[in-house]
């Protein structure tokens, strides 16, 4: 199914054309198209073009009117103050316009974007070792929707999950569980991967205590780390139980938070080792790196410590370790040679883009990143609790990620079973719905705040079925379903004859949006614009229902179908912008 033209695009077209018959000098310009109160469409675009020309903005605007096409798509067109034009289309244009999306029913018109290429993404990055905590949310969530809407606009995309699986901490946990073999034990096969990773994380919380406090201790940890990179048997075999076993962990964390990661996506710090020798040559051989107090060095102009002396990213320690900025430099190399990339992005916390910012500097002063390759940093701020601080256990600790879903499901269920016996759902459909509510709302809780901004996490908030909520998204296209059932013999159909009640355009206008929403969203990896359209979307359809009464004996046969087609085609647009968030919606609520 090809792309449908948006009316936007088609009203866009018509003044365009205007214009460079009023004004011929004006090229191709932008007539500056953008919704309105006061008609369907506001073109604010000739006070700029007038002054440009030195002519009178209102005059200008008349000229362009009277040579813009009315009829088929352009109703109406009249010049308003001094010299923005009020555009109204015509309802049949509207109707045939969504009854094109309705047709394709995979795309919804939507078109791909012109000129995909390859995308790597590197998101949910947990550690080895350690449970998953709140502050992994963020990256999963956002990376997730930003891989959906880029793979749905024709991007080829790359998922990369940086696992950290190397480094000092393991030769730390190794040596210790060598001299405390007693403390884990690996034969119980009745451990779940949720108990095995919360004993390897109490067992890494005591080793650090100990390397932190006994320098002995300390040493052997350190000689135990040369033994992991020198690829000593015993040791690859340990690191390489601790790796398995937490990947075990990571994927049930994961499928609780409704989220495919699959194994040969996760590449972690290990998987850059060989090439690390290599990046610190490169750097050093082309001058960008230079050897200061015995440390392989980048420096920057403007980037200083706090007593003025300028900081560098450092490549290789001066006893030859490599440090995150070796491995990162690898991974970009890696990402722009083999993987073919053309863009990176990166979705980590914003604590990091002076690390990230000298990364990626770094990288272009030695050509692996230039104008065919870019590198963005997709950088989040913190989830916060209530209070406004960041968010804690009641005792002060780090709120376990499992532990949270958990909680968000259970509540959902409550709120889910509360609604249960009007729609008639068995014990099974409350669970299951409970868990699409749950994950859903902590989700969407997520996704519509702007990545770069804290947001609070309110569980009572997130379920509430009122509010900018994915559960009022969800119940509006449950709703939908439920009418669409109890229409009897009544079918969908597009009447592009009839005219259209104010409720009925508004939300037919808000629907034909959708696809330009989605590639404006995909470029700039914004999943915030998207939660709020969607969240826009189901407020029109509120109004619409106390406006217009879709299954009423008093409407004409077309009138129904014309509105179940309205509606039908609203469920379809949430299905497929709450999919591409990563959301679930349920077709009883």
């Amino acid at each position: 199914m090809a792309s449908v033209t948006s009316l936007s695009a088609s009203v866009q077209q018509h003044l365009a054309t205007a214009l460079s018959a009023a004004l011929p000098e004006a090229g191709s310009a932008d007539p500056l198209l953008r919704r309105s109160d006061r008609a369907d469409y506001q073109a604010n675009g000739i006070l700029a073009l007038a002054k440009k020309a030195k002519a009178n903005p209102r005059e200008l605007a008349t000229q362009v009117v009277s040579r813009v096409v009315t009829g088929e798509v352009i109703e109406d067109i009249e010049v308003s103050g001094p010299g923005f034009l009020n555009i109204t289309l015509t309802d049949k244009a509207i109707v045939e316009n969504l009854a094109a999306r309705y047709a394709d029913a995979d795309r919804l018109g939507v078109p791909f974007a012109e000129n995909p290429g390859t995308t790597v993404v590197d998101y949910a990055q947990p550690n080895v070792a350690k449970e998953m905590h709140v502050g992994h949310l963020r990256s999963a969530v956002i990376g997730d929707a930003v891989v959906q809407l880029l793979e749905f606009t024709g991007e080829s995309v790359v998922r990369r999950h940086h696992i950290g699986d190397w480094g000092t901490q393991f030769g730390m946990l190794i040596q210790y569980l060598d001299e405390h073999p007693h403390e884990l034990d690996h034969k119980d096969s009745r451990v779940s991967g949720e108990e095995a990773m919360s004993n390897l994380d109490r067992l890494y919380k005591t080793a650090r205590r100990l390397f932190d406090s006994d320098e002995e201790f300390k040493t052997r940890a350190r000689r135990r780390v040369v033994d992991l990179q020198a690829g000593d048997p015993h040791t690859l075999a340990t690191w390489q139980k601790f790796v398995d076993e937490s990947k075990i962990y990571f994927f049930s964390v994961f499928e609780k938070l409704d989220m495919e990661v699959r194994d040969p996506d996760i590449v972690g710090e290990s998987g850059y080792n060989d090439m690390l020798a290599e990046t610190c040559r490169l750097l050093e051989e082309s001058g960008v790196a230079v050897r200061s107090e015995g440390a392989l060095c980048v420096f920057f102009d403007d980037v200083k410590g706090p007593d003025g002396n300028p900081t560098p990213l450092i490549v290789q320690k001066s006893d030859g370790g490599y440090g995150y900025a070796a491995t990162d430099l690898s991974a970009i190399r890696d990402r722009v040679f083999n993987l073919k990339a053309n863009t990176l992005v990166y979705v980590v916390d914003a604590r990091q883009s002076l690390h990230f910012r000298m990364v990626f500097e770094t990288a272009r002063r030695a050509g692996w990143l230039g104008d065919d390759v870019t590198a963005h940093q997709l950088a989040f701020g913190t989830v916060l609790g209530k209070d406004g601080k960041p968010f804690k256990t009641r005792e002060g600790g780090t709120v376990k990620l499992e532990d949270l879903l958990d909680e968000a499901v259970q509540r959902a269920t409550a709120v889910v079973r509360e609604k249960a016996g009007k729609v008639g759902l068995t014990e099974q459909e409350i669970e299951e719905n409970g868990r699409y509510v749950g994950v859903g709302a902590v989700k969407y809780a997520d996704l519509s705040t702007s990545a770069v901004r804290d947001y609070k996490f309110d569980l009572d908030q997130m379920v509430s079925l009122n509010g900018d909520t994915s559960v009022y998204l969800q119940y509006a296209y449950a709703r939908i379903q439920s009418i669409l059932r109890k229409a009897g013999e009544a079918r969908p159909a597009a009447h592009p004859e009839l005219a259209l009640a104010p409720a009925e355009r508004a939300l037919g206008l808000h629907l034909d949006q959708f696809g330009e929403t989605v590639l404006e969203v995909a470029a700039s990896y914004e999943p915030h614009k998207l939660a709020s359209y969607l969240y826009q979307l189901a407020s029109l359809l509120t109004t619409f229902y106390d406006q217009c009464q879709v299954l009423s004996a008093d409407n004409a046969p077309e009138v129904v179908e014309n509105r179940l087609f309205l509606v039908d085609l609203t469920a379809r647009t949430l299905h497929r912008g709450m999919g591409l968030l990563g959301i679930r919606t349920p077709e009883r609520l």
